[in-house]
């Protein structure tokens, strides 16, 4: 699987199960899309995309939780026609800007999406809650 590969090479594990992404991305209500790229037909890249919303800048927006071309296939444009063909996937969505988050140890990586034309989102930093504390937030009462 694609995702696994790509936690792979950082060093990383995929939680998620595939019957995770099944449900979130396939079921009643996807909670997001997947574009996948392929040759001669083998999988080579993915890029998995949702919707979000920017108030500051009062439009849509298509955030890439996921991008990843097989390295093997790296240099040859993939990248590039993965994010092309996810605009073109959401259009319903009307996405207005991309946004991804890229590793801080992934120079490579930074300076291809700087020569892409990406720069650095505002002057805030994506924080995450989870686990316990996000189960504490949930148990609030918000009244």
């Amino acid at each position: 699987m694609l995702l696994q590969q790509m936690a792979a090479e950082v060093g990383r594990r995929i939680a998620g199960t595939e019957q995770a992404l099944r449900q979130h991305g396939f079921g009643p209500e996807p909670r997001f899309r997947a574009v996948l790229a392929e040759n001669e037909g083998q999988c080579i890249g993915l890029a998995l995309v949702f919707p979000e919303y920017s108030s500051w800048r009062g439009t849509t927006g298509l955030y890439v939780q996921d991008l990843y071309v097989k390295p093997a296939a790296r240099g040859r444009g993939v990248a590039s026609a993965l994010i092309g063909a996810a605009l073109v996937c959401c259009q319903d969505w009307e996405p207005s800007y991309v946004t991804l988050m890229v590793d801080q140890d992934n120079i490579s990586a930074q300076g291809w999406y700087a020569r892409q034309g990406f720069t650095l989102r505002e002057r805030g930093d994506l924080l995450i809650l989870d686990g316990a504390v996000l189960a504490r937030f949930a148990r609030k009462d918000t009244a």
